[in-house]
């Protein structure tokens, strides 16, 4: 099993920023000509916590690294004996695959409202079809299924940090995400936050 997973976690997390992240923003910017990226450097809360999001996933990469090609290494992560069953990480493994799916489906659904960070510059249309009937936000809900699942596929100290310090972003960026669109979309947004739950 593990093996496999030296070979499986490495190519999911390309997958998982490359699917989810780079071509859904390569594909807005090409038909919009918008950067769908629009982290600031300002004092605001909400580009404070966007600029800390590389701390979670720089853990999550050199940990599955570290893992992969330095097995020996990998030790001084402080494995969690307790969760290395097998079939504790085909669970994870089976969350990894569902999230991925969910998430690029989610965003794909966003069309040309996709943004990493709040764009205060170009409004964007309010969305409400598909997972948005299930989730207000439904890439932030796969994003914590993936954290989850990698958890699960490589228990250790480092990813057990690293899915609580994105889940603690995660929760302040959501709110902050709903005042903009409540501000930005008025009424709509709230009757919308009455009928779909912040998370499922």
């Amino acid at each position: 099993m593990e093996n496999a997973l030296r070979i499986i976690l490495p190519l999911y997390l390309l997958a998982f920023f490359g699917i989810a992240f780079l071509w859904r923003s390569f594909l807005v910017w090409k038909r919009t000509g918008i950067n769908p990226y629009v982290v600031g450097k300002t004092d605001k809360p909400i580009d404070f916590i966007e600029n800390i999001y590389p701390i979670p996933v720089l853990l999550l990469i050199v940990v599955t690294i570290v893992f992969a090609f330095f097995p020996s290494v990998y030790q001084f992560a402080t494995p969690i004996a307790w969760l290395e069953i097998s079939i504790v990480k085909i669970v994870g493994l089976g969350f990894m695959a569902l999230a991925l799916v969910w998430t690029a489906t989610a965003q794909m659904q966003m069309g040309k409202s996709w943004r990493i960070g709040i764009d205060t510059e170009n409004k964007t249309d309010l969305v409400e079809k598909g997972l948005f009937t299930v989730s207000r936000n439904p890439i932030f809900f796969g994003m914590r299924t993936a954290l989850f699942g990698f958890f699960l596929a490589l228990p250790n100290a480092f990813t057990l940090l690293a899915i609580v310090l994105a889940d603690v972003l995660m929760q302040i960026q959501v709110r902050l995400e709903e005042e903009f669109l409540k501000g930005a979309h008025g009424k709509s947004y709230e009757n919308y936050c009455q009928k779909v739950r912040r998370w499922i």
